[in-house]
């Protein structure tokens, strides 16, 4: 049989779970797109900007079992997606990218956008394909589809040139599409693990993003052996703030004291799904215990940061399902411990009581955050951006229903949480969706409202408005006691509500925050976006940046220590 590329295209994407499509169309993806707008089954969403396209479909494919697909034009619409795309790599996040390339059939060179797109993308996608040929399209589509969603998730990128597009040309017989099944972990390992926590006396658990769909396996473990559990920031809705064995966000001087205080005796650590990261270890500051068991699907990562005394490679719900199974059948488990669980307790209660009660000049955000957390129901989502806010929301933002709270960590790119949540609000229509951002990263990609108001998709976008990039300037204020371009010029957030078809609301005071939100549910629930500003307050240092910048001195030389202190000493008394 003879078809167009672009119909094989949509004929192949059909057959897969994917709900909608992100970008804008140019030129060289144009046929693409006319063929969507004949779709049944996907809805091709228009963007303001490729960056946008490429964070929409993460957060779509964080949220839900669809997996987000980014059509792009070539040339400047892949370098333009390219932010979103690293973060889809480094984080984990299934993710087609489908772009239109130069044609290979007229012998011609300096054709529009044509640029060697396969080596641009080279180091930030799984794997990259350049079709040929139209019998191709389908199973490279399928192919690329396993790829994305097996193993360590992410990107993978395929480029249809123009001419396969528009022409037709033989595919033979199309093929039908059939899923991966999840490998199973080796027994001896599972053997291994149980004879280690067989022998222990404080188990403890530190779970990342890949046990999102596996909140019931690792609450079962956590009960099994009534071991607190520590979260990872692009982890940390995967297990419920509610359950009494939460500790909060990493467990080392970087964390809140729940996490420090429960780990503090550890003597086996259950890593699961995490590759002890940056940001997820406080900059490297958590001590591991020689005891670690660590369960992740990419083997790659074992030992690169911490060694594993018990390497488990699959899965992370069939690889604790496996060990809970074995631990049990081997009559493992440990005694109720209240002790802990009111220790827990106890600790989140004083930590907040010392937020609520510190004095602010605007709004304080551990006040709003935990309205917030009153105020969102289990099934409705909660997302974050990059920047001081994010820690905020790991160290009061309780999460009621694993899978609902939504960061990026790793590649930690600005700008993530305007798109990312059109992502999530076109997979949950029926579900209220609020993201918090930092005032820098909101200005990065703001306009992208456009978008959710052509769309209808109500989201509550809660700005916390300080005029700063507030991360970086309590990082610059600390040691040089100025800073440098981390001031932001003056704006108007209503005049951004307006342009975009967005309403606004202002938040100045704590007791405005309550009414304030729940206005803004009720305008979101009609399908209009709404911008909450809140004249926030970041005067209080999060646990995580003053145990970072702790954890970061302790390492320079003494030279440099003292170079640092005194700097920070004179600037104080001169300027």
């Amino acid at each position: 049989m003879k078809e167009t590329g672009a119909w094989l295209t949509r004929y192949a994407l059909e057959q897969l779970p994917i709900t909608h499509t992100f970008g804008i169309p140019g030129m060289q993806n144009v046929e693409i797109y006319d063929e969507l707008d004949h779709s049944k089954k996907i809805t091709p969403i228009l963007v303001t900007h490729e960056e946008a396209a490429s964070f929409a479909a993460d957060g779509l494919s964080r949220s839900s079992d669809n997996v987000g697909v980014c059509l792009v034009a070539p040339g400047a619409g892949v370098s333009n997606a390219f932010s979103g795309i690293c973060e889809a790599l480094l984080d984990g996040i299934p993710m087609l990218v489908i772009a239109g390339g130069a044609r290979l059939d007229t012998g011609k060179h300096y054709q529009l956008h044509q640029i060697d797109q396969q080596q641009l993308v080279s180091g930030a996608v799984k794997r990259s394909y350049h079709i040929r040929c139209h019998d191709e399209i389908v199973p490279t589509i399928f192919e690329a589809f396993n790829i994305a969603t097996s193993g360590c998730p992410g990107p993978v990128f395929i480029e249809v040139p123009v001419n396969i597009q528009i022409l037709r040309g033989e595919c033979g017989e199309l093929p039908v599409y059939q899923p991966q099944a999840p490998a199973f972990p080796a027994p001896e390992a599972i053997n291994a693990a149980m004879e280690l926590i067989k022998k222990s006396r404080h188990p403890a658990i530190f779970a990342g993003w890949g046990c999102k769909n596996s909140a019931k396996e690792l609450t079962r473990l956590a009960e099994l052996l009534k071991a607190p559990v520590a979260l990872t920031m692009q982890g940390y809705g995967v297990f419920p703030g509610t359950h009494p064995l939460h500790t909060g966000m990493s467990f080392g001087v970087s964390a809140v004291p729940a996490a420090r205080n429960a780990f503090k005796d550890c003597d086996c650590l259950i890593a699961v799904a995490t590759r002890f990261a940056e940001v997820a270890t406080g900059s490297y500051g958590v001590n591991v215990p020689k005891n670690l068991i660590h369960i992740d699907i990419d083997p790659k990562v074992f030992d690169k940061n911490y060694p594993a005394a018990v390497k488990i490679a699959g899965d992370a719900k069939v690889c604790m399902d496996t060990l809970i199974r074995t631990l049990e059948a081997n009559g493992i488990s440990w005694p109720e411990n209240t002790a802990i669980k009111a220790q827990i307790k106890s600790d989140k209660e004083a930590y907040f009581e010392r937020w609520a009660n510190a004095k602010f000049n605007g709004v304080n955000p551990a006040v709003f955050i935990n309205a917030l957390s009153a105020e969102m129901d289990a099934d409705d989502y909660v997302l974050t951006d990059v920047g001081n806010h994010t820690f905020l929301m790991a160290e009061h933002f309780i999460v009621k229903k694993a899978g609902h709270f939504i960061a990026p960590s790793d590649f930690n790119c600005m700008g993530y949480a305007v798109p990312a949540a059109l992502g999530v609000k076109l997979a949950h229509p029926t579900s209220i969706v609020a993201a918090v951002i930092g005032d820098g990263g909101f200005l990065m990609t703001c306009m992208e409202i456009l978008t959710a108001t052509a769309n209808s998709a109500g989201i509550i976008y809660c700005i916390f408005h300080d005029g700063e990039l507030a991360q970086i300037s309590q990082t610059q204020k600390l040691p040089y006691n100025r800073k440098t371009c981390t001031v932001l010029p003056d704006y108007s957030l209503y005049g951004i509500a307006l342009a975009a078809g967005a309403a606004y609301i202002e938040v100045t005071s704590d007791d405005t925050i309550l009414p304030s939100l729940r206005k803004a549910r009720f305008i979101a629930a009609k399908g209009q976006p709404v911008i909450v500003d809140i004249f926030v307050d970041y005067a209080k240092k999060t646990a995580y940046t003053k145990g970072v910048i702790k954890t970061n001195l302790a390492r320079f030389p003494l030279e440099a220590k003292i170079r640092l202190i005194a700097k920070g000493i004179k600037r104080r008394l001169t300027f």
